[in-house]
């Protein structure tokens, strides 16, 4: 990234103060050269965060393994080691009840639930699905001069494979983009969070109603069977049923439209890559992992807390403390990645951290890949002229505390 005086400005006073704002539109559009600023200076380094005692900011790569192994650190916000009032979003608990928001051997059991239908085996068996999915949506914009990668590609792909995986009626899809996006945006923003409490309650009862519907009615989907299990006396409460749904939509489609998003504006950011692409599309699963690392669809891994005080580097972390890590920034590690700033394809030495590490690595790993592989490949063939509609510092990233994505995305057909 190019940055001019302002941008660099901005970086320099953000160290100087030690008050990054990870909600603010300024960090994100600067957020690769701030974390190379901190990977130097402060990489365990202090933020504020709205309702928290003290948060802190890990951005070498080294260290986001670690945390995201960590032991003494909890998923549960509920946890005793955290003080202060919820957050607005984990109040809901029909929202966050789910193997995300959970420590062994809950989040052991509630991911053995849904395990099964995410394995490789099982999403191998969907590529011919993916493939119509994604030529029907390009034949939809064919005689078009131009479109918007996001709202005509990049989010109707995903969200479609996985409402047809859960058993969501097809006419319910396009709702899900803004409860989605109401509670990805507004995790831990509990001023944000208050102006949408009214579609958050609407989601809530969607996904009650829903169970209740298939309860009745089941079919041959995933939350047919995660009824079934709950019917059969299993250990999974009406709240983790509602949650662990909600989960599954959520995660099943905001990861790959970031994927699909990010990865089609690196490539038209450079050409080269492009052109390479075009002429050997036997490079496309390697591209994939790259594209993943260079702009990584979660900037920022789930909140953790210390159950226990943890020394890092130099930093004492004590109980309680909230502990971010950025995936983001460990996937730009210059210890870890040659030049790490530079967009290759054919990069071999790649373990890029886009899905996490340990016990919470993605689920739907194979699924994202699978998806953007697919989504990438054709529309390359399909308009193999794709250029940005607009210039790139036009370009607006979302206002979205875990997730890198753009708002929109115009290119010429």
């Amino acid at each position: 990234m190019i940055m001019n005086d302002k941008g660099a400005n901005i970086v320099q006073q953000s160290l100087a103060r030690w008050d990054i704002d990870l909600f603010s539109s300024a960090f994100k559009k600067h957020a690769y050269s701030i974390y190379k600023d901190l990977r130097a200076n402060s990489p365990v380094h202090p933020v504020n965060i709205p309702l928290e005692r003290k948060a802190w900011l890990v951005t070498k790569y080294d260290d986001v393994v670690a945390m995201l192994k960590d032991h003494r650190l909890t998923m549960d916000a509920r946890s005793d080691c955290r003080t202060g009032p919820l957050p607005p979003f984990v109040e809901k608990k029909y929202l966050s009840t789910n193997m995300l928001s959970s420590d062994p051997p809950d989040h052991t059991r509630l991911r053995k639930l849904v395990q099964k239908g995410f394995t490789p085996r099982m999403v191998e068996g969907l590529r011919e699905r993916i493939e119509k999915i994604a030529q029907t949506l390009l034949d939809q914009v064919q005689d078009r001069k131009q479109m918007d990668l996001i709202e005509d590609y990049a989010f109707p792909l995903p969200i479609i494979v996985i409402c047809e995986m859960l058993g969501i009626p097809s006419e319910d899809r396009d709702q899900f983009r803004e409860w989605s996006n109401t509670i990805v945006d507004t995790t831990n923003h509990p001023e944000k969070f208050q102006m949408f409490s009214q579609q958050v309650r609407e989601f809530t009862q969607y996904l009650q109603e829903m169970i209740e519907q298939k309860r009745k009615y089941p079919e041959d989907d995933l939350i047919s069977r995660l009824v079934q299990v709950e019917s059969e006396g299993s250990h999974l409460t009406e709240a983790e049923l509602s949650s662990m749904i909600f989960l599954l939509i959520v995660a099943g489609h905001e990861t790959t439209v970031n994927l699909i998003g990010n990865g089609g504006l690196a490539l038209l950011e450079h050409p080269d890559q492009m052109e390479m692409l075009k002429s050997a599309p036997d490079l496309m699963e390697q591209a994939v992992e790259e594209l993943l690392r260079y702009y990584s669809p979660v900037e920022l891994a789930t909140n953790r807390w210390a159950k226990e005080e943890i020394c890092l580097r130099d930093t004492v972390i004590s109980k309680g403390d909230m502990v971010i890590a950025s995936i983001a920034s460990a996937n730009r590690d210059e210890e870890h990645f040659e030049c790490p700033d530079e967009l290759d394809i054919t990069r071999r030495e790649n373990r890029h951290l886009a899905f996490g590490q340990g016990i919470h690595y993605c689920l739907g790993a194979p699924l994202a890949r699978l998806e953007g592989q697919i989504a990438l490949s054709n529309l390359i063939q399909r308009f193999p002229d794709l250029r940005l509609g607009v210039s790139a510092d036009a370009l607006r990233w979302r206002p979205s505390y875990l997730m890198r994505g753009l708002k929109t995305l115009p290119v010429l057909l």
